[in-house]
């Protein structure tokens, strides 16, 4: 899969896998132990330790769960999802503790697998939408689809309780790329693009590794623990 950074220009951006070593998480991909207590669903707006560009627009929910077990750009809907702890979404291309990307396993197959999951906000296709982009679940390749958290905005580490048994912790952002824009013409350019510093801003959703496994369903509740501070904003995975 090209690189947007490539296709973008310079920039300042650490290259892939710095994410990877600043998180701290153990090489093998593997479940840590002492997660967090569980912390409150997401409309607590107020909740302390929530910082500024975190933003709880209502109660978190699954809206719609994804999986394909080849490699193709989009993911059909389905019914139920199952996560493995360590491995990912059953059934999807990208299961497995080391990378399952394959310009990744090209570069180097033993990388843990910092993508495991995949998630989105539906308020981004609400966005889209008003600027002529008619973009369903699953059809970017998200593995699940959210509301109520602008998940982009979310501290490295974050951990989200999904369902009564699921814990995904978040490791990054993923990195758009061209097959974005073979999609559907001039939609990368509202996905990614540039501070006014220069840095790149990438909208695609984030990425995470599977801590506790369980099923997902739409409408189930999300509860967001945030690390101790201090926080990392994400960075691409």
């Amino acid at each position: 899969m090209p690189d947007l950074d490539a296709a973008a220009g310079p920039t300042a951006v650490p290259a892939a896998g710095t994410a990877a070593v600043a998180s701290g998480l153990p090489s093998a991909g593997l479940p840590s132990a002492g997660l967090p207590p569980a912390g409150t669903i997401g409309e607590a707006v107020a909740e302390p330790g929530v910082e500024p560009g975190v933003a709880f627009t209502g109660p978190a929910v699954v809206v719609a769960v994804c999986r394909d077990g080849e490699h193709r750009f989009s993911k059909a809907v389905a019914d139920e999802i199952t996560l493995l702890a360590g491995l990912g979404v059953e059934g999807d291309a990208h299961l497995g503790r080391t990378v399952q990307h394959r310009s990744r396993v090209a570069a180097d197959p033993t990388q843990p697998n910092l993508r495991q999951v995949h998630l989105l906000h539906a308020e981004l296709f609400d966005e889209l939408r008003t600027k002529g982009f008619d973009v369903a679940a699953g059809q970017l390749g998200e593995n699940v689809t959210t509301r109520g958290i602008d998940l982009h905005g979310l501290p490295r580490g974050t951990v989200l309780r999904l369902g009564p048994d699921a814990v995904v912790e978040i490791t990054g952002l993923r990195n758009p790329c061209l097959q974005i824009e073979q999609f559907r013409s001039g939609l990368l350019k509202e996905v990614v693009g540039r501070a006014d510093d220069g840095a790149v801003i990438r909208r695609g959703g984030i990425m995470g590794v599977v801590r506790s496994g369980g099923r997902i369903r739409p409408g189930d509740p999300i509860v967001v623990d945030l690390p101790p501070e201090p926080h990392e904003p994400l960075d691409r995975v």
